[in-house]
């Protein structure tokens, strides 16, 4: 059973899924704010690094953007050559691109872009030149994912790619046909708008706000309901989901306190936020993000099992597992990711380890891949950056210890009177 919470402020949208009554997503946007990753803009390239193989793009943004070789090459399986040619060959400073936003600018860092388009839809995703057809993994029925993938083969026109979402699951195959050629016309309108723009930097579409963004990628079978607490909001929702569900799945909430205290959302925030979090068990783990990658330690604490050692390491790791799952998910952790969990001495356990692990990332929406474990026996995996943490919304690093976490102390030799 899943839930979606919205609580809306002055100039802040937020938004809460809950699975089993847990928290496994929450994002915020500013009215002032919003996120770009989806937007689509004309740029004009400023500098050509080729010992990079990237170029820096001005998109009207603060910083310029960064697009990378990969990116500017062709999006087709099999048409890239075996050696890459320089950045030089293909990009010269003052040309202008179209280039989308697929990753936020985060800290000192620009935006990332790249000339391999995609309009997602509610079940489908529409790319104008990526030329093969992807099914989502979340659709598990191997006859339901022969039916999409040979309807989705029919309706391609080449040299288009579609995946097919989840959403898409049991739907008739006119259904999927109308919104793809709603993409269509909507990719011809960018088009449109792309040659209206005499001079670059300039933007030409913008993604969905937060609301119908969230109707389209949050809203499955399994949202019982959405609650929100701003009346002229859910009418919006209301009217939003009238095009893809029952709108009365959507509630108004209505209470002396606030919607996200009513439902211990601020609560398990800030304790998921920590850098130790315990488990229902008594152990712990502790999450240590850094500008390279996302370390994660696992300990017993205070589980001391019943069995013996290695049952009560196995049991204390796969609770980790499941728990570390929606930690990454919930604060939107990225990169490369190194998770140190006990020392296991029988393979059959560290194998059930990652298959717990992987069948919990499942539920993600961002893409995931555990790699496997290491000869050091930790265990790497990778996440897509999309947005910035979850952290660096709440958090900012202080500036009496410079995010350190730590500041001198009366003891340190810095501070001792000279004899």
């Amino acid at each position: 059973m899943k839930r979606i919470l919205v609580q809306c402020e002055k100039k802040l949208t937020k938004v809460a899924l809950l699975e089993d009554e847990r928290l496994v997503e929450f994002f915020a946007e500013q009215t002032e704010s919003r996120q770009r990753a989806g937007d689509i803009y004309k740029g004009k390239v400023m500098n050509v690094l080729p010992g990079m193989q990237a170029a820096f793009v001005d998109i009207g943004l603060e910083r310029n953007a960064f697009l990378y070789i990969d990116d500017v090459l062709p999006a087709c399986p099999g048409q890239h050559p075996k050696e890459k040619p320089s950045i030089e060959e293909v990009l010269a400073p003052g040309q202008e691109l179209l280039v989308q936003v697929t990753k936020e600018a985060a800290g000192t860092k620009g935006a990332r872009i790249t000339m391999h388009f995609s309009i997602p839809g509610r079940r489908i995703v529409y790319m104008p030149e990526a030329n093969y057809v992807g099914i989502s993994r979340k659709i598990e029925s191997d006859g339901e994912r022969a039916r999409l993938k040979a309807a989705a083969e029919s309706f391609r026109r080449v040299p288009e790619g579609l995946i097919v979402r989840t959403a898409a699951s049991g739907q008739p195959e006119e259904v999927l046909l109308e919104e793809l050629e709603t993409l269509r016309r909507t990719w011809s309108d960018i088009l449109a708008r792309a040659a209206a723009v005499t001079r670059a930097p300039g933007l030409v579409y913008r993604d969905l706000d937060t609301l119908p963004r969230m109707v389209r990628d949050l809203l499955d079978r399994e949202v019982e309901e959405i609650v929100i607490d701003a009346e002229d909001k859910g009418r919006e929702l209301m009217s939003l989901l009238k095009n893809v569900s029952e709108p009365n799945r959507v509630h108004l909430f209505k209470d002396h306190k606030p919607l996200f205290n009513r439902y211990g959302i601020d609560a398990e925030l800030e304790k998921c936020l920590r850098r130790k979090i315990w488990l229902e068990s008594g152990a712990y783990i502790i999450v240590e993000p850094t500008e390279a990658l996302t370390v994660i330690d696992v300990n017993t604490g205070k589980y001391t099992g019943s069995v013996n050692l290695e049952q009560t390491v196995f049991e204390t790791n796969l609770e980790a597992a499941v728990e570390i799952a929606r930690i990454i998910r919930l604060r939107d952790l990225g990169g490369m990711i190194i998770v140190d969990f006990i020392d296991m001495e029988e393979d059959e356990h560290r194998q059930r380890i990652v298959q717990a692990l992987e069948k919990e990332l499942r539920k993600d929406r961002t893409k995931a891949l555990v790699v496997g474990w290491t000869r050091l026996g930790l265990l790497e995996m990778t996440r897509k950056k999309v947005r910035e943490p979850l952290d660096e919304l709440f958090y900012a690093p202080c500036t009496y210890c410079q995010g350190t976490g730590r500041h001198y102390s009366s003891l340190h030799p810095a501070f001792r009177s000279p004899r």
